[in-house]
This record gives structure tokens, sequence and C-alpha cells, in this order.
């Protein structure tokens, strides 16, 4: 009897807390790992290789080309503008879904995932309706010399469409979790607004916050549908890197188009890791270690 009770207790320590079969654990392992690999990691290591089949030299020549270099300052341009706006936005709409009851919230919810079920196609030419000289605003903007498509401010536009939800989705929850009584707490003690957020909402939303932010880097510098309706691919100009890239690519210029590749997979592979770092000081954070 005492043999059988100890091989079931060897059976339910390889089984798991959950008393999964140790093989169907394995199994599903593994087949993760093998749809990752063809789909993520062969991709992401044909990239690097096709972008170093003419060597190294040729390889830094082509992110040093002067359309290249345009395209790379676009790229991180937009980014720099379209982030700290939606970070702003992404704050203050999660501050407002998550602390208050108001008439038309869901709808508000709604409108902040709309980005992820429309494509990014409509959005841009939604934009050429309202913006483009046959639009219905292009003649009054430009006939005051002002230009919104083929141009910065249309890609900027793009990019703020497709990357509005993702602070605000990231924080939402964070601060329904939270709830209100460390504000309220602060409030009764005699602070003023602005003090409660920048000293007790702001500190407890932070990891949340940079999260958010790093996605909505993420995908502001890979845009591409958006932009490239706006964009009028304009050389040196209105081309950031993912438009570059297809252009180079569909004139056969294959290294200097997976040299651009490669350089926006390793912002993302640097995104991913800072990512991964927010989480792990996350979760040390939860676990009650100090972080600093």
């Amino acid at each position: 009897m005492a043999d059988r009770a100890a091989r079931q207790a060897a059976r339910v320590r390889r089984a798991g807390p959950i008393g999964e079969p140790r093989a169907l654990k394995w199994g599903l392992t593994a087949a993760a790992v093998a749809v990752l690999g063809v789909l993520l990691l062969l991709p992401l290591t044909v990239v690097f290789v096709q972008a170093l089949s003419g060597g190294v030299g040729a390889y830094l020549a082509s992110l040093v080309e002067p359309e290249a270099r345009a395209a790379i300052r676009l790229t991180l341009l937009v980014a720099a503008i379209a982030v700290p706006l939606n970070a702003v936005f992404g704050v203050a709409a999660a501050w407002a879904v998550a602390k208050f009851e108001f008439r038309g919230k869901s709808l508000l919810v709604t409108l902040i995932d709309l980005p992820f079920s429309v494509s990014p196609v409509i959005a841009g030419v939604v934009y050429l309706l309202l913006f483009g000289a046959q639009g219905y605003l292009g003649p009054f903007l430009q006939s005051r010399g002002i230009q919104v498509v083929f141009a910065v401010p249309g890609i900027v536009l793009a990019t703020l469409f497709v990357t509005v939800p993702f602070v605000a989705r990231e924080l939402v929850p964070v601060m329904q979790e939270l709830g209100s009584e460390d504000e309220e707490a602060a409030l009764t003690l005699g602070a003023r607004g602005w003090q409660v957020f920048a000293l007790v909402t702001l500190p407890n939303v932070r990891w949340g916050l940079l999260y958010g932010v790093l996605l909505c880097n993420a995908r502001a510098m890979g845009e591409f549908g958006a932009a490239s309706v706006v964009s009028g691919h304009i050389r040196g100009q209105t081309n950031t890197i993912p438009l570059q890239v297809e252009i180079l690519y569909n004139e056969y210029n294959w290294v200097a188009a997976f040299a651009l590749a490669s350089l926006l997979a390793l912002l993302s592979l640097v995104t991913l890791v800072i990512k991964a770092v927010l989480e792990r000081r996350d979760y040390l954070a939860k676990a009650g270690h100090v972080v600093r």
C-alpha cells in the first residue's frame, strides 16, 4: 500500500500541479516552439543572412545611402512625435475609463480599439479624402501653404491612428486592478489633483505605461499600410524604413532591402529585450523585492 501511494505521489510530481501528463506538456511546448521557429525565427534569420550576403561592407554601405538615411531619420521622427502624443492620450483615456462611470463609456472603449479592427489602408484612404488635393479640407489647407498628405504630417497622422490603442489598452486593466483607494487617501490628506496623479497614480502604473510605450513605439516604426497610402513614396522625403524596403525589394536591390529590414528587426528585438526587462522588474516589484 505504501509503495502504491509513493508511486502515485511520484506520478503527481511528474505531472505537475494541475495534473497534466508530462507527454502532453512537452508535446505542446515542442509544437509551440516549432511554430514560432518556422513563423518567426526562420524569417528573421533569413533577413539577416540575406542582409549580410554581400559582406559587412556592402551591408554598412546600404545603411548610409542618402535615401536610406533619410528613411531612418523620418521613421525616428514620426515615432518621436506619435509615441509621446499617444502616451498622453493613452494615460488620459485609461484614467477616464478606469476611474469614472459615464454615459458613452463603452463607446469610448470601442473607439480606442477601432484601429485594431480597421485595416490601416482604410485609415490612409480616409486621410486622402480629408486632406488630399481633391479632399474636403485639402484645398483650404493648401491655399494656406499647409500640406498634409504626401508629406510628413500625413505620415504622422496615419501612425497616430494605428498606434492609438497600445498605451490605453495596457493601462486600463492596470488602473482598474489598482482601484482608487490610494488616490482617495491622498485627497483626504490634502493633496491636489496633479499631486495625486504625479505622486500616486503615475508611480503605480509606471511599468504598464512603459510597456505600452514600447509596444506603441515598435508599431510606429513598423507602420506600412496607412503610411504607404498617404506618403506618396517620394524618395528621400516621405519614405519611412518599411516603405524604402518595399521600393528596394521591387528594384531587386535585395542586399539594401534586407539591410534596412534587418535594422528594423534589430529595433524590434531591442524593444522586446527592454519589454522583457520591464516585465521582470514588474514581477519582482509585485513579489515584494526592491526594484530601483
